[in-house]
């Protein structure tokens, strides 16, 4: 059988044999066609993801919210919100360890990649796809971060890495490693509103970043991973451990000797006191609001004056937090206290027990039933109309429609004085004499005094049934302790601009001091609210040698328990509860709240230098027969002055 024959194309005599490539050719190819692919692969890169990078022919443009200083009455620095810039640094003026500990804990390889780390992407990649769900691990060079902090938004999205990483590529190449390293630490963000190292430093240390140690220098570098969770200020044991990890870093990569690192451990850090104390965080929040509504929205640098006073400030807040702690087992969770003096000026205001812990504000924004606090306006209001602090009435069980008021010890006390009524806190008194002048008329007078908020009509309203804020009940008091006059609570003094151009003035054009409460009237009340605190509901506030009155309040089921006291010229009401609103243990306003006001209180008095309340003692007029008299009972003869009544028992208090 004959053997096929190959042939060639075209039916020809067959070509030599094809050769085989030899290993060398192969690697060759290979090599080749990945760098063809890898070429077509970044071109389809930057044509999908650079066709939306942002502008940056901007560099150097620095676009910020202006900042705002926050002085006290002083001058003493409060606080400082908005961002802060400072001139660009040099690096040549720092201190070699403090770039070394940012490549050191940042960027290792810093000086030897071109923008991306891609050793640095592979680990982040295998992080993320072993998590999914959760936030999206970067692995970014300090390239990157400058590249993301100058053009990029925080996102945590594939396209904004991708354009970071296109961006990082263009800064390598148009900047040395010097010039990134520099654009990096004076444009980085730090925390605080501080955005560069120069910032930072003033912002934490209150010194020149040409002046920081290398235990400063490290902890400002382990910020960076975040600024807000590593705060030497906030964070304190959290920054020290990050802090320890990058002088651990900086001796592996030989950037310090172990000694120069022990010599760090060894050198105290302290953080500039303004941000350490963290004092007045509430008050901040509170005039902040207020100082756009009254110039805009900042276009430049501002100091506004304030009319804190910081040492009392410091007082209060002790006060409070100490307060809420002791009374814990009572069901106590929150508080607030505001001082205000006889102009209006707030002096202290503390929002909460812990401003790190819960930043909604407790003193402006929150409403609480006023309780028995309220009855001070009942009072006035039947003074006005006629009532004198000695008038007999009886305390026995009240029906007003479908209502019937109860008093917290459930006893009737039968004839006794209105002056010990309001002492005594008796509720069936509060309620028949609300009942009697009018309920319009009671929150007409609470109106006028400095209440802002709704005031509903309801017979309960005499008991208190009313939502309030502390600085209300605090500025509607104000008129007992000045002479009378209207006394609107405010914070702001003066804005001005960091060169000086005053951009509001609270004395400029300031009304003339209107007179909200006449006399007897005055007279009649002080002298009954003296009493509160010498013989009835509010003896735990007691200071020896100051004249003082106040009131007590509690809300029904004990969700709120309230004090507001007051000298010649300065209020302060404390509120003690819980923020969902549900019931404490029996706290009541003579109890808890009282002894924060008294602690605070004893600490700012001497600091105040305040006079007696003003206004003096009228003597009540002798009471006659009235036959019809609303009030009833009305003795024929003068009521015996008022007698001190037992202390009440703290397991049986009146509220």
């Amino acid at each position: 059988m004959a053997k096929a024959q190959r042939t060639g194309p075209g039916g020809g005599p067959p070509g030599p044999p094809r050769q085989r490539r030899t290993p060398l050719q192969a690697l060759f190819y290979l090599v080749l066609t990945l760098c063809v692919w890898a070429a077509i692969f970044v071109v389809a890169f930057f044509a999908v993801f650079a066709m939306d990078l942002p502008d940056t022919s901007k560099l150097y443009d620095v676009k910020r919210q202006p900042s705002i200083s926050y002085l006290d009455r002083s001058g003493a620095m409060v606080a400082v919100r908005g961002s802060q810039f400072a001139p660009p640094v040099d690096l040549e003026k720092l201190p070699s360890y403090v770039p070394k500990a940012f490549v050191a804990v940042e960027d290792r390889w810093f000086y030897y990649h071109f923008g991306f780390n891609p050793w640095g992407i592979l680990r982040s990649q295998i992080y993320n796809v072993s998590h999914p769900g959760g936030p999206l691990r970067g692995g970014s060079t300090i390239t990157q971060q400058l590249a993301r902090n100058l053009f990029l938004t925080p996102a945590q999205t594939y396209r904004r890495k991708a354009q970071e990483l296109i961006l990082a590529v263009w800064l390598e190449a148009k900047f040395s490693k010097r010039e990134i390293l520099s654009l990096y630490l004076n444009r980085v963000y730090f925390g605080a509103g501080a955005y560069g190292i120069e910032a930072a430093s003033q912002r934490y240390f209150g010194k020149s970043a040409s002046d920081l140690t290398l235990g400063e220098a490290a902890l400002l570098a382990g910020m960076m991973k975040g600024p807000s969770r590593y705060s030497p200020v906030s964070a304190t044991e959290r920054a020290e451990r990050r802090a320890t990890i990058v002088l651990d870093e900086m001796v592996r990569s030989h950037a310090i000797t172990a000694e120069e690192r022990a010599r760090a451990f060894a050198t105290p850090v302290r953080v500039n006191p303004t941000l350490a104390n963290q004092r007045a965080q509430y008050f901040t929040d509170w005039v902040d609001d207020q100082v756009r509504t009254l110039v805009g929205e900042p276009t430049e640098d501002l100091v506004v004056e304030t009319t804190l006073d910081l040492p009392l400030q410091a007082s209060a807040e002790a006060a409070l937090r100490q307060g809420v702690a002791a009374a814990a087992k009572e069901g106590v969770q929150q508080g607030a206290l505001v001082s205000v003096d006889g102009e209006g000026r707030i002096r202290a205001y503390v929002g909460g027990a812990s401003y790190t812990q819960s930043q909604f504000d407790r003193a402006g924004m929150a409403r609480r039933q006023a309780g028995s606090s309220f009855k001070p306006f009942v009072y006035l209001t039947a003074m006005e109309q006629g009532r004198a602090p000695n008038m007999v009435v009886k305390d026995e069980p009240l029906k007003i429609g479908a209502w019937e008021p109860k008093n917290y010890t459930g006893r009737y006390l039968g004839d006794l004085t209105l002056q010990n009524a309001l002492a005594q806190s008796i509720n069936t008194v509060a309620a028949r004499l609300a009942n009697e002048v009018g309920t319009g008329n009671v929150a007409a007078t609470a109106r006028r005094l400095g209440i802002t908020s709704k005031i509903q009509l309801d017979p309960s309203m005499a008991l208190g049934a009313v939502e309030v804020s502390p600085v209300e009940m605090a500025q509607a008091y104000a008129p007992f302790s000045n002479g009378g006059f209207y006394a609107r609570g405010y914070g702001v003094e003066r804005i001005r601009t960091a060169t000086g151009r005053v951009l509001y003035d609270h004395g400029v054009d300031k009304p003339p001091r209107r007179s909200v409460i006449g006399s007897p009237a005055l007279q009649y009340m002080n002298q009954m609210l003296r009493q509160v605190i010498i013989s009835g509901t509010g003896t735990h506030a007691a200071i020896a040698g100051y004249d003082l009155a106040g009131k007590t309040g509690t809300t029904s089921d004990y969700r709120d328990a309230w004090f507001i006291g007051y000298t010649g010229g300065f209020v302060t009401a404390v509120w003690l509860g819980r923020d969902d609103n549900t019931s404490m243990k029996k706290v009541t306003g003579g109890g808890a709240p009282a002894g924060v006001w008294r602690a605070y209180m004893a600490a700012a008095l001497p600091r105040l230098k305040t006079q007696p309340i003003p206004g003096g003692v009228i003597e009540p007029p002798p009471l006659a027969p009235a036959p019809g008299d609303p009030i009833g009972d009305i003795l024929d003869k003068p009521a015996e002055p008022a007698q001190p009544a037992a202390k009440p028992k703290n397991d049986d208090p009146p509220f």
